[in-house]
């Protein structure tokens, strides 16, 4: 067991009339080591809260992150996070942004850029390490945020709807992308989205969440193997598990406008929302 989360809950405070929020009521989950557990649910439901508690980026109100063992009181570089938006520096190369974090915490070395160099061959970007950002498109724009957060090997990977702003082909291809480069490696993986098919896509579990106070209303086990290709979405087993997702989701489905077709796909037969 790699990440276990106790009794977890989040109330921000607030000094409006309509008094604290509760963006998480107490919560409980276990992720095994090189799972990829996907989390979806209409916006406001707290599956970013969650994402950055885990991270450490935000102190829960009640409850324990405990990763690999120990108390998860601040940010790991055994954690990575990759966030909707790539946030690439727009004057530095693309080698020097997937760098940027050694430089940060005074870790830069002679091994961590050979390290940079084979990184960006296995994310396909090698022939572009010297290209500005604007130069890239933003499915290659995402890789160079991937590249810089598989280069310190994280034991576990937190992406906050990564994949969100690209095109259904983009998306697509990245979704893949993914899977071929934590699978093998055994990276474990939480990955937040609104899309339903790309919850069950890319996971070995979808965790459903609810309205606010977000909570966990379902958690639907995937069947498929590791080595999946975007033909399963037209699979039967794949429709039924975008309904049984739905019907978890309920009346918060309906009121978050996602809609999603009997024959479910990444590219077309399902619309994203924001938020």
């Amino acid at each position: 067991m790699i990440l276990q989360l106790r009794g977890i809950s989040k109330t921000y405070r607030t000094k409006t009339e309509q008094g604290d929020v509760n963006a998480l009521t107490p919560l409980d989950l276990d992720i095994e080591e090189g799972e990829l557990v996907s989390f979806v649910g209409p916006s406001g439901c707290g599956k970013s809260t969650l994402l950055n508690i885990v991270a450490g980026l935000l102190p829960a109100t009640t409850g324990e992150v405990i990763f690999d063992g120990d108390l998860m009181t601040e940010p790991s570089r055994r954690v990575g996070f990759m966030f909707q938006k790539p946030v690439l520096l727009p004057w530095r190369t693309v080698r020097k942004n997937v760098l940027l974090p050694s430089e940060v915490f005074g870790s830069e070395s002679t091994e961590l850029g050979d390290k940079v160099d084979e990184v960006l061959d296995v994310v396909g970007l090698a022939d572009f390490a010297n290209a500005l950002p604007q130069h890239l498109s933003g499915g290659m724009q995402q890789r160079v945020a991937l590249a810089r957060v598989l280069v310190y090997e994280p034991r576990m990977l937190l992406m906050d709807e990564p994949f969100g702003a690209l095109d259904e082909f983009t998306r697509e291809a990245m979704n893949l992308e993914l899977l071929r480069l934590t699978g093998p490696a055994g990276i474990t993986v939480l990955f937040v989205t609104h899309s339903i098919s790309e919850a069950i896509f890319l996971a070995d579990r979808v965790v459903v969440m609810s309205s606010r106070p977000g909570r966990i209303s379902g958690v639907v086990d995937v069947p498929f193997g590791s080595d999946r290709q975007i033909s399963i979405m037209h699979d039967p087993a794949f429709t039924d598990l975008v309904f049984e997702v739905r019907g978890l989701l309920g009346d918060s489905a309906v009121e978050d406008s996602e809609t999603v077709s009997p024959d479910p796909g990444l590219s077309g037969g399902e619309r994203q929302t924001n938020g």
